[in-house]
């Protein structure tokens, strides 16, 4: 009382600060006594929970819970336990709120009463909400990064050859709708440059492109990547969840290369993602609505595939609404040489180089099959760049490979000195033009066979076909224009 005193000058002036710190109080306040009773509340409390003192003043909290006016009571606890309990409530009113209810005893240690304070956590759910939606948004940004490979120009299309414009014109004419499109073609052809081309053209082209290799992705894993996952969905799953690809592209396009390689059963989820454009996250239990256009690729047979059982007919049907089958390098002849000078120049810019082809080696690469198409093409290039001692890329420069031996141009080192003897020397005219060139394309014959030692290999090498080169070097045979005879 001495203490009192010495604020107060009264013991009425007390009560009334006292009564004024508690209705003035941030935090709602709530007492019952011993029984249960609620003897006070202040205004905060009828904000924050939405009920009026005359609804609890007066009553018994077992009464409020009955009769539902409030879900729980920390008060309750606290008589049972006589210790402190704390609680999450969310009350009528809307509002979220943390309840703790403390035990209070006298000086001789009588339980007297419980004090419950309760703290309206409603704007710090809602700024947590806020920061959780800014951070997923951050996350979906980063995410996006880095699966968004697109340039920021058209990729460079090098289209001479007649099928490959037939290719391109019909990229062109599907571009600007939302059509489901599947690109069929080797290994290397250039799938990913038609599907940027149709992305680009399109109009979702401000949005994001994502691509997803579909046989580089675990089978474990290629569920949550594709569609998400919810957090603690499975054993190491971010407590966060994680965002999908297939969200990741929302609004943009979603190449699904080397979709043969998608495992049967994703092939049920991704069919129904296509049908009703919503996926569903590994762990949720709602649907999640997404508007993505499907540009697909593969090199393999999915007709074969559906008859032998390992590709869904209904999926197959789904992808090949616009299928644009992309020929391979060997077929469109007149792409390589430009494909080539393309990526010369390119590699020439990039090293401050001035290297050029010279015509042996332009043939070499014309004539070549390329089974590893504009890649194996582009990475030969780069090769040959490196390794040429001087400005000018000779056959021997490009080392290309079949599967067995190198395929390359008979190059002056392969010639003996006795071959070279054997050449014919500056023309003395008059001369028998017809002669001397059959001579030419013996001794090339001959030294090509030497090089490679079986007919197939050389005639290739040679730009002939087997029977054309056996039934030429036995004409010269018999023509005498051996060289070594010569």
């Amino acid at each position: 009382m001495t203490n009192t005193a010495k604020l107060f000058s009264t013991l009425s002036e007390a009560r009334e600060r006292l009564n004024a710190i508690i209705e003035h109080s941030f935090d709602g306040i709530f007492i019952t006594d011993a029984k249960a009773n609620v003897v006070r509340v202040n205004h905060a409390y009828e904000l924050i929970t939405g009920l009026k003192k005359e609804d609890v003043l007066g009553k018994n909290m077992a009464d409020l819970v009955h009769n539902k006016l409030i879900s729980q009571s920390g008060s309750l606890q606290v008589i049972e336990t006589k210790q402190p309990v704390t609680l999450q409530q969310r009350f009528r009113s809307g509002k979220e709120a943390l309840v703790t209810s403390s035990p209070i005893f006298d000086n001789d240690g009588k339980f007297i009463m419980v004090v419950t304070n309760v703290r309206d956590l409603t704007e710090i759910y809602s700024l947590k909400a806020v920061v959780q939606e800014k951070t997923e948004a951050m996350k979906r940004l980063a995410l996006e990064l880095e699966h968004l490979q697109t340039a920021t120009e058209t990729p460079e299309i090098i289209a001479k050859d007649e099928t490959t414009l037939a290719a391109m014109l019909l990229a062109n004419r599907v571009a600007a709708m939302d059509t489901t499109v599947i690109l069929l073609g080797e290994t290397g052809v250039g799938k990913e440059v038609i599907a940027r081309y149709i992305f680009q053209h399109s109009h979702r082209a401000k949005n994001s492109f994502i691509k997803v290799n579909c046989g580089a992705i675990p089978e474990n894993l290629i569920e949550s990547e594709l569609f998400g996952y919810e957090g603690g969905a499975f054993t190491g799953a971010n407590k966060n969840g994680k965002v999908g690809l297939f969200e990741l592209a929302n609004n943009g396009t979603l190449f699904l290369d080397e979709i043969g390689e998608l495992p049967k059963d994703m092939q049920v989820k991704l069919l129904r993602a296509l049908q009703e454009q919503e996926i569903m996250r590994v762990g949720g239990t709602k649907p999640v609505k997404i508007d993505v256009r499907i540009i697909a690729a593969t090199n393999r047979n999915l007709e074969e595939m559906v008859k032998d059982g390992t590709f869904r007919e209904d999926l197959y049907y789904r992808l090949t609404v616009f299928p644009i089958s992309i020929p391979p390098l060997r077929m469109r002849k007149k792409d390589i040489i430009p494909l080539a000078l393309s990526f010369l120049e390119k590699l020439n810019q990039k090293y401050q180089l001035k290297k050029y082809f010279t015509d042996l080696s332009m043939q070499l690469l014309h004539e070549y099959d390329w089974p590893g198409n504009i890649r194996e093409l582009k990475n030969i290039v780069e090769r040959a760049i490196i390794i040429s001692p001087s400005d000018s890329i000779k056959p021997e420069d490009l080392h290309i490979h079949s599967a067995s031996k190198p395929i390359v141009i008979i190059k002056e080192s392969d010639f003996s000195d006795n071959t070279k003897n054997s050449l014919p020397p500056s023309p003395e005219f008059p001369i028998n033009l017809k002669n001397t060139l059959e001579k030419i394309e013996y001794t090339y014959m001959v030294q090509a066979y030497k090089f490679f030692g079986n007919v197939r290999d050389a005639a290739k090498n040679l730009g002939l076909t087997p029977s054309t080169f056996v039934r030429k070097r036995k004409q010269y045979q018999q023509k005498n224009t051996d060289p070594e005879r010569m």
